[in-house]
């Protein structure tokens, strides 16, 4: 195991979070192979039994995580039945982990436009034909409403159906964490407290 990056402190983390975690994260789209923004989104329902998946980022500022998808899905229902979440970011090539944890709310319908109507046509396409988290027939069915949906909007302004969009994940809490020798490994924690961010270690 490589432990060659700069072990965090407290000493020499950014006071802002964010800043810090912009700078893990350009790290990580130098050296991973895949997807930098590959990340963990955890959710739990009404019912509290906790649900997990992986998608992709689409955009941090000090305003928040933002992620897309369809308001419908099992973690769209239950970000409205409990609308706090937690991500998970995980760079094997750095040995580094960041958590996320904070209240999650939609997107403005112009922020979601805007995303929608830069993404290819396929994935507008099937953004509309694909009932997300629900039964269906079988991938026949499913291919032959993509391929029907796909002519009638051929050379079309293909429109973002109402049932999918973004949300932005507003932090409290970002845990940083990084592999080191014998298991003592690095967990430098922001909580945030009456407006600003107290860094702590926590034991590995």
């Amino acid at each position: 195991m490589s432990h060659h990056l700069e072990p965090p402190d407290e000493s020499n983390v950014s006071a802002d979070p964010v800043e810090q975690f912009d700078q893990w994260y350009r790290a990580a789209q130098i050296t991973e192979v895949v997807e930098a923004t590959a990340v963990n989104l955890a959710t739990v329902g009404s019912d509290g039994r906790p649900s997990a998946r992986m998608l992709l980022l689409k955009g941090f500022d000090r305003n928040g995580f933002v992620f897309f998808t369809n308001f419908n899905s099992r973690k769209g229902k239950e970000l409205l039945e409990n609308p706090f979440a937690s991500l998970t970011f995980w760079w094997p090539s750095q040995y580094r982990q960041v958590r996320i944890e904070g209240s999650v709310a939609k997107v403005s319908d112009e922020e979601s436009d805007a995303y929608f109507s830069e993404r290819p046509f396929g994935s507008r396409i099937g953004a509309l034909a694909s009932p997300q988290s629900e039964v269906v027939e079988g991938r026949a069915s499913l291919e032959e409403h993509y391929e029907m949906l796909s002519n009638r909007w051929q050379g079309k302004q293909v429109p973002r159906p109402k049932h999918w969009g973004g949300y932005r994940l507003k932090p409290d809490r970002f845990e940083f964490w990084q592999s080191r020798e014998n298991r003592l490994h690095d967990r430098i924690v922001y909580l945030r407290e009456g407006g600003e961010w107290k860094v702590v270690r926590l034991g590995s």
